[in-house]
C-alpha cells in the first residue's frame, strides 16, 4: 500500500509537469495559466452547487429517520473532486471535474460498490470487534 501510494506521489506530479509543458507549448504560457484558473473556477461553482445540493439531500433523509449512505459517499466523492482540484494540472483537474459530475459520479459508485463487493467476496475485509 505504502509503494503504491508513493509511486502515485511521484508520477502524478511528473504528468501535470508534462502535460503543463506541452500544452503551454501549443497556446502559450498565458493561454495555458487561463485555462488552468478557468477550471479551477469551473470546479469551484461545481463543488459549492454539488456540495450544497448533496447537504440538503443528507438532511431530507435524516429527518425522515433513514440513513444518508449515497448522500455521505457522494460527498466523500465530492469532496476528493474538491481536493483535486486545488492541486494545479490539468491531470487532477480532469479526474477533479470527473469526480464531481453527477452522471460521472454514478460511475464511480458503481465501480466502488464492484469492487467492494469483490473484496468481500474473497475475504479481502476482516471486521474486529473489540470490547
Amino acid at each position: 500500500m505504502f509503494f503504491r501510494l508513493f509511486l502515485i506521489l511521484l508520477i502524478v506530479p511528473v504528468i501535470e509537469i508534462y502535460l503543463i509543458i506541452k500544452v503551454g507549448q501549443v497556446i502559450g504560457g498565458a493561454a495555458t495559466v487561463a485555462i488552468l484558473l478557468f477550471m479551477s473556477l469551473t470546479g469551484a461553482w461545481l463543488i459549492r452547487h454539488q456540495g450544497g445540493r448533496v447537504l440538503g439531500q443528507i438532511r431530507d433523509e435524516l429527518s425522515q429517520g433513514r440513513l444518508p449512505a449515497a448522500q455521505l459517499l457522494d460527498g466523500a466523492l465530492i469532496f476528493i473532486g474538491g481536493v483535486l482540484l486545488t492541486t494545479p494540472g490539468f491531470f487532477t483537474d480532469f479526474l477533479g471535474i470527473f469526480f464531481l459530475i453527477p452522471a460521472t459520479r454514478r460511475f464511480i459508485k458503481l465501480w466502488l460498490g464492484l469492487w467492494l463487493q469483490n473484496k468481500i467476496s474473497r475475504g479481502g475485509f476482516v471486521v474486529r470487534r473489540h470490547f
